[in-house]
């Protein structure tokens, strides 16, 4: 079946980047819609940005200037620049997508999420 596996999480001071990606794997599928959630200790998950097929993006409000999505349809995968980290960027970062399969019709797929820390 179809899996989504987040790469690049990692400790950065304030102020540092840092490049997360999510790669679909599997057998004959395509991806329509992609994102990036969000959850940090203590609150709910959170929209960070998505990326429709046509490129379109939506960013939430905290993150707007500083992450920036992308993806690579050829390669079947998304990312996340993320630039002038703040110590509330803290969370592990899951990658959301919506996949079509001839077995299961459109569904979305969740990976197991990347961890970024940031912290002095």
């Amino acid at each position: 079946q179809v899996q989504l596996v987040e790469s690049g999480g990692g400790l950065v001071q304030p102020g540092g980047s840092l490049r997360l990606s999510c790669a679909a794997s599997g057998s004959t599928f395509s991806i329509n819609d992609m994102g990036w959630y969000r959850q940090a200790p203590g609150k709910e998950r959170e929209l960070v940005a998505t990326i429709s097929s046509g490129g379109s993006t939506n960013y939430a409000d905290s993150v707007k200037g500083r992450f920036f999505v992308s993806r690579d349809n050829a390669r079947n995968r998304v990312y996340l620049q993320m630039n002038n980290l703040k110590p509330e960027d803290t969370a592990v970062y899951y990658c959301k997508a919506k996949i079509y399969t001839a077995i299961n019709g459109l569904r979305i797929y969740w990976g197991q999420g990347t961890r970024v820390t940031v912290s002095s």
